[in-house]
């Protein structure tokens, strides 16, 4: 869809040489001019490096800055809401997408999401911080990670 979207005034144009000399054609199609790339192709390298950190944690995040310090308010926000959740910081992982542009870009085409922060569950991309914040408020979220076994095991009193 991106690259029809891409192309099509090079479609447009190229529809206009119908009917026309070969010469005529050769000398249109010169000055036809393709229009900035709106898309690039995800390298195997990045994709394998992004494979491997969505499958390091049952719990990834990929935000701006980090838990400690995070660095745009929708990634902090995403923080808030997993740790309000509980998550188990032993099956929970972050990374900060500022430290490499390749990863931060190529992420956007991996998961086909066009922003960050981006959580993944058990290697599935679940989404960005509205699509979180709307399952927090829902009560989907908290069934999510609890059916995935990621949640901080609750402390279970002892009978003397």
């Amino acid at each position: 869809m991106i690259l029809r979207t891409a192309m099509r005034p090079v479609f447009r144009q190229a529809s206009q040489l119908s009917g026309s000399s070969v010469a005529n054609i050769f000398s249109k199609a010169q000055s036809i001019r393709l229009p900035p790339a709106s898309f690039r192709l995800l390298s195997s390298e990045t994709r394998a490096a992004i494979d491997k950190a969505v499958g390091s944690k049952p719990v990834v995040l990929f935000m701006k800055g980090t838990p400690e310090t995070p660095q745009c308010g929708f990634s902090r926000a995403s923080i808030q809401i997993l740790g309000l959740q509980g998550v188990d910081p032993d099956k929970f992982a972050a990374f900060n997408v500022l430290e490499d542009e390749e990863l931060r870009q190529g992420l956007k085409e991996y998961s086909d999401w066009p922003t960050i922060p981006q959580l993944y569950l058990q290697k599935e991309f679940v989404g960005g911080c509205d699509i979180l914040m709307s399952m927090h408020q829902n009560g989907e979220l908290s069934q999510v990670l609890e059916k995935n076994d990621v949640l901080v095991p609750a402390e279970t009193s002892k009978e003397s």
